[in-house]
């Protein structure tokens, strides 16, 4: 009698419209996919500007061949993210990268869109959500775009306001870089 192999745990990975630190974490997430294989399911889930994005950085191909099921956002219940998450189907959420104005969105209790509304109710059900915004520090900063060309850009103090509102939220978690995912999944699932 053949034994039943274990049932994956699931980790839902949101990514929205932000290009910084993009292609890095994708690589960090093959990393952890492959590392987990055999015990953790990774779900993609597109917000419709990632979409875009994804396609500008030309990464739209390699995430589709990665990672078995990725989704793109239609509106904020389609696919049913947010139902999934409020009945514990995922392990966590992790949003990476978030825009300022998904960071914004779950500061201000606002779910209209894919991530922003699983983000709610995930949190109404006490998911742990990790969080990498894109602007999470006031000041000056650069991101490197498509070509490998640096883009100067400014933090506003109310960018960096939120994220820090985000962060006092229960059950929400920030992250600054991509090198700090493989340490939230060997928290949830061991070595």
């Amino acid at each position: 009698m053949e034994e039943k192999s274990a049932k994956k745990r699931k980790v839902a990975w949101g990514i929205t419209g932000g290009g910084d630190q993009l292609v890095e974490t994708v690589e960090v997430m093959k990393q952890a996919k492959k590392q987990f294989e055999q015990t953790v399911e990774v779900q993609v889930y597109l917000s419709k500007a990632a979409s875009t994005v994804l396609k500008y950085y030309q990464l739209n191909d390699e995430l589709k061949a990665s990672f078995e099921r990725v989704y793109t956002e239609v509106d904020a219940n389609t696919p049913f993210l947010a139902g999934w998450l409020q009945q514990r189907k995922f392990e966590f959420l992790l949003i990476a990268p978030a825009t300022s104005n998904t960071v914004a969105k779950i500061a201000g209790k606002i779910g209209d869109t894919m991530l922003t509304n699983a983000a709610a109710m995930g949190l109404k059900a006490l998911v742990p959500i990790y969080i990498m915004p894109t602007d999470f520090q006031e000041g000056a900063a650069s991101t490197r775009l498509p070509k490998g060309e640096i883009m100067q850009l400014q933090i506003s103090r109310e960018d960096a306001e939120k994220v820090r509102k985000i962060a006092k939220m229960q059950s929400v978690f920030v992250i600054t870089k991509p090198e700090e995912i493989l340490a939230i999944f060997r928290k949830h699932f061991g070595t």
